[in-house]
């Protein structure tokens, strides 16, 4: 598996977001390689996106945001789940929503906090590298492109004008998406 490279995330946020749609994201801790494929994801756009972390500015929790792209913005929400966003650089990034388990994931992955708790995702891993052995997105050659639907965001009301935009991407049919 070929892992992404830093130019892949260095784009336009809502290109990475539909282009790591059938990529697969790998998880190696306590010895065990886990893998999912990408079904689900959300496109947050920087500063100017009311529904994104960086609307706040730079702040201790959004600094990776604010860092290069390729690396992991992780967040707590609820006081009890992990989410995981791939940097793509000022401010912007992509929220992982959704995997399909396909290698040594025996718990339900629909949602960005269940995806993290099936792969020991958490705040250890804030601002790690997403080409490392331990965390990163991979792909295999020749694989053709899903067939994408896209939807508005989940969750987001509070952000006016934003809530409404179609910034949440998925794999059409995929049993594994959080949400239709």
């Amino acid at each position: 598996m070929q892992k992404l490279s830093k130019e892949f995330y260095a784009r336009d946020p809502v290109l990475v977001a539909r282009e790591l749609l059938g990529k697969f994201l790998v998880r190696n801790h306590g010895g065990v390689e886990r893998i999912g494929r990408i079904v689900e994801v959300e496109a947050y756009l920087g500063p100017h996106d009311l529904a994104a972390h960086a609307s706040k500015g730079l702040t201790p929790r959004t600094r990776a945001l604010f860092g290069p792209p390729g690396h992991a913005y992780i967040y707590l929400i609820y006081g009890m789940y992990h989410c995981l966003n791939a940097v793509t650089g000022n401010g912007s990034g992509i929220l992982l929503r959704a995997i399909e388990p396909i290698k040594n994931i025996d718990s339900r992955t629909q949602g960005p906090g269940l995806l993290c708790r099936a792969l020991d995702i958490d705040k250890r891993l804030y601002g790690h590298d997403l080409a490392s052995p331990e965390l990163y997105i991979g792909e295999l050659a020749d694989t053709p492109p899903p067939s994408i639907v896209k939807r508005p965001r989940i969750g987001v009301d509070y952000a006016k004008h934003w809530a409404r935009r179609n910034l949440r991407f998925y794999i059409r049919g995929n049993a594994y998406i959080s949400k239709p």
